[in-house]
């Protein structure tokens, strides 16, 4: 009975052992399959220019000093002889690069990796810029993900963002500016009609609802370009019943030229005689006016 007893003890020690060097086993072999693992996405990966990954092997060896029995020891060794070793050395070689001034919104691929990026950073940017990303400012550029900090610091008095003249751009390119959308993006367009032309950018104030808080958050990004001159001194009443600062008194401004000589037709002049009010003839100063030089004609 005894003998039977110490019998199932042992089977069952032994059953105990060796499920335990089965999971030993498994664990085993499950840890080297992920570091391969790692050590082949690292390899494959491996895209930034500022990072470098390395990875380590162990290995036992035997150390017989004299007088000391021999004893284990351990040291990290570097793969430099493996495969996916080379491959990140070569991927992680020092790139050379240069600096030029770019629009980060039209900058070619090639030109790109010129600059310094990966050819698949470089083709990141491309598709955020197919797929209707837009660099409005240089800090848009440098949010990124593909753009170290050290990258754009080095790339940042490079960039040129050309700032949209409000004079030449369509309901599209308004639209894209922040704060606008379609609604605003029409009425920038019909209100340049209007004007004849955008003379400062404030004029966009003028628009109904297009308060302070809109205005900065792109006076940045915008620029009046050239347009022509608003001829004031010309246009028939009917016309100048049109532009917004003159409205009902273009029947003023065409008596006063009527009944004064060229050299007095001054935006101050229809003030002092009462022809315009003092904020008209606050804006149209402003304006960008034909000159009534020599040439200039009675209507």
């Amino acid at each position: 009975m005894k003998k039977n007893q110490e019998g199932k003890k042992l089977s069952a020690s032994f059953i105990t052992g060796a499920i335990a060097l089965v999971f030993l086993a498994i664990g085993w072999q499950t840890a080297l399959f992920v570091h391969k693992a790692a050590v082949t996405h690292i390899a494959a990966t491996r895209d930034r220019p500022d990072t470098v990954y390395i990875y380590a092997t162990e290995r036992s060896e035997r150390r017989n000093l004299p007088g000391t029995t021999p004893t284990r020891t351990r040291r990290k060794e570097y793969g430099g002889r493996s495969p996916a070793a080379k491959a990140i050395r070569e991927q992680t070689a020092k790139r050379t690069y240069e600096c030029f001034p770019f629009d980060p919104n039209t900058v070619s691929v090639e030109d790109l990796i010129r600059l310094g990026f990966s050819e698949k950073q470089s083709r990141s940017i491309d598709n955020y810029r197919k797929k209707g990303g837009r660099f409005r400012r240089k800090t848009d550029f440098a949010k990124s993900y593909v753009v170290a900090d050290s990258v754009f610091a080095r790339l940042e008095p490079y960039i040129e963002i050309p700032k949209l003249d409000i004079n030449t751009a369509d309901s599209a390119a308004f639209d894209a500016l922040p704060g606008i959308g379609p609604y605003f993006a029409a009425k920038m367009v019909s209100y340049r009609k209007q004007l004849k032309g955008y003379s400062y950018p404030e004029q966009l104030m003028d628009i109904y609802h297009f308060d302070q808080e809109r205005f900065d958050a792109l006076s940045d990004l915008i620029t009046v370009g050239p347009s022509e001159p608003y001829p004031l001194w010309s246009h028939p009443e009917d016309s100048l019943k049109r532009h917004p600062y003159i409205g009902s008194r273009a029947h003023g401004i065409v008596l006063f030229r009527e009944h004064n000589p060229p050299e007095k037709w001054t935006v101050e002049e229809l003030a002092r005689a009462g022809v315009l009010s003092p904020d008209q003839a606050s804006r149209l100063s402003r304006c960008s006016l034909a000159s009534t030089s020599i040439g200039d004609a009675r209507p």
